[in-house]
């Protein structure tokens, strides 16, 4: 999965064949380790390259750091890389890794999807791959800032992915049931059940499965799930 790892240029970290730019304001030393030695989003990287084909048009809710549409982007030829970050300074990190990676096909949206458009506060933290809309009582929050919302069905209209990957600390049990799953071949989903509890998770499950997709045990990890339309994985 990382393989083709070559040795590190002057100012970046090297994860397999992706290199990252050595910003220390946006990744601490435990996602520096974790990139360097092939640990970082390990499962999700694992399932979105096996179900992520040539031609796909990828949507990710979600983007921290630039990991995954980094992986996509340097390990498969696809039509388009859609990446919505709320973050604006992961927003504008996610740009310059694509912009040192070669990857000319992605489009780094700073926004959410929602049900209507409109502004969201978004509240910023130390650790910046732990903000979120949730200010939970302003634990470790430096400073809160404005980001568009813009309306999910439309979004999904013009983009029309084949592919979703969301990773978007429980805000998934908002959004997913409000978006048109049906011209998906198949999402990778990070779940926070610790988060949106026994109810959000079965109501996640259950707009995919009125899609059309079911859950699929192979690509699926503990908290990372893999739906798809059609079996078997070929």
């Amino acid at each position: 999965m990382m393989d083709g790892t070559t040795a590190p240029e002057p100012g970046f970290i090297q994860a397999g064949r992706i290199k990252f730019p050595k910003r220390h304001d946006v990744l601490p030393p435990r996602i520096r380790r974790a990139l360097r030695i092939g640990a970082y989003e390990a499962k999700e990287a694992k399932a979105v390259l096996r179900v992520v084909r040539a031609d796909d048009v990828v949507l990710e809710l979600g983007g921290g750091v630039g990991f995954i549409s980094s992986l996509i982007g340097t390990h498969r030829k696809v039509k388009h890389i859609h990446v919505f970050e709320a973050n604006s300074a992961l927003a504008g990190y996610i740009r310059e890794t694509h912009a040192a990676n070669g990857i000319e096909n992605a489009t780094v949206h700073h926004a959410i999807m929602g049900k209507r458009k409109g502004k969201a506060e978004f509240h910023v933290r130390g650790n910046l791959v732990g903000s979120s809309l949730d200010k939970m009582d302003g634990a470790g929050v430096t400073h809160t800032e404005t980001v568009d919302i813009r309306n999910a069905k439309a979004e999904i209209k013009a983009i029309k992915p084949d592919v979703l990957v969301c990773d978007i600390e429980g805000a998934e049990v908002d959004l997913i049931p409000l978006m048109d799953l049906s011209g998906l071949r198949a999402a990778v989903i990070e779940l926070h059940p610790q988060w949106i509890g026994v109810d959000g998770v079965n109501a996640v499950f259950q707009a995919f499965m009125s899609a059309g997709l079911a859950y699929y045990p192979k690509l699926s990890n503990q908290k990372v799930v893999t739906f798809r339309r059609a079996w078997p994985l070929k």
